[in-house]
């Protein structure tokens, strides 16, 4: 056992740690490490399971519909798969940064290593709410996803009474340090990038709070929700297509050949004199 000097030594290192991770998330620049920490243990805690619990009823029939060969998962953390059920037989999903006990490949969401227009269903799982770069992340999963793919969306819906409980938390916490992207915006850079939106679901419509007894009343409020179609949902689930874009063949202009007429003169009172 340490001496009691070595014991404060140690809780100072570890309350300097916190800071230094508070500082960094408060830059707005947070390690992709520590963000998918904070991501998956916000999942882990009561308020969001119910969250993913709702995510994955929701995703589960739309996934069921959509078939292919490759289907890829995006988001900030890998432990929160949404594909297990896809009928898609190989599932891939990346994990941005290493840690111990790792069972997934490493990769960077906005510079994936896969081949242009090799993935059938894409599934983008809050993965735009939590990224510097918006624009980049989509431009590369749409660069990936194959001409007629279809990719799903799910993010915060800004306007719902999760969004309007963000502007009075504090933006270093999960989810609230999230962008919350409306769903007008995300439509004109779909519409720029030529994915057509196909079908646009909310979910999330218990109250976004953390007490034991509201948090037992959330799957009846998402059947309520769900069954007058209110779309002031906490997230909404975006379902688009990538537009192939059609190939027109340009024909060359040929010029008709006009066809040479021979002219034999015709000799016409031809006196012959033969000698």
């Amino acid at each position: 056992m340490g001496s009691p000097l070595d014991l404060i030594k140690t809780r100072r290192m570890k309350l300097l740690s916190k800071h230094e991770t508070r500082r960094r998330l408060l830059r707005g620049m947070p390690d992709s490490n520590i963000l998918a920490t904070l991501v998956g243990r916000w999942f882990q805690t009561r308020q969001g399971s119910e969250v993913l619990a709702a995510e994955r009823a929701i995703v589960a029939p739309i996934l069921s519909r959509l078939f292919g060969y490759h289907i890829l998962q995006v988001g900030c953390n890998e432990e929160c798969s949404l594909i297990e059920d896809s009928p898609v037989g190989h599932k891939i999903i990346f994990a941005p940064a290493w840690r111990p006990g790792a069972r997934h490949p490493i990769a960077d969401n906005e510079d994936l290593p896969l081949a242009t227009d090799s993935m059938d269903v894409v599934v983008m799982h809050h993965a735009l709410d939590f990224t510097d770069d918006s624009h980049r992340l989509l431009r590369e999963v749409t660069r990936v996803l194959r001409p007629g793919g279809q990719m799903l969306i799910i993010g915060f819906n800004p306007y719902s009474l999760w969004g309007f409980w963000k502007l009075f938390k504090r933006k270093i916490n999960i989810p609230w340090r999230g962008r919350f992207i409306s769903k007008g915006r995300l439509s004109d850079w779909l519409q720029l990038l030529s994915l057509q939106i196909d079908s646009v679901d909310y979910g999330l419509h218990f109250l976004p709070l953390k007490y034991f007894c509201l948090l037992q009343l959330a799957p009846r409020m998402e059947r309520f929700g769900s069954s007058i179609n209110s779309p002031l949902g906490g997230a909404y689930f975006i379902l688009c297509v990538k537009q192939v874009l059609p190939i027109t063949p340009i024909l060359p202009r040929w010029r008709p050949i006009r066809t040479r007429v021979s002219v034999m003169p015709v000799a016409e009172n031809v006196r012959v004199k033969i000698h």
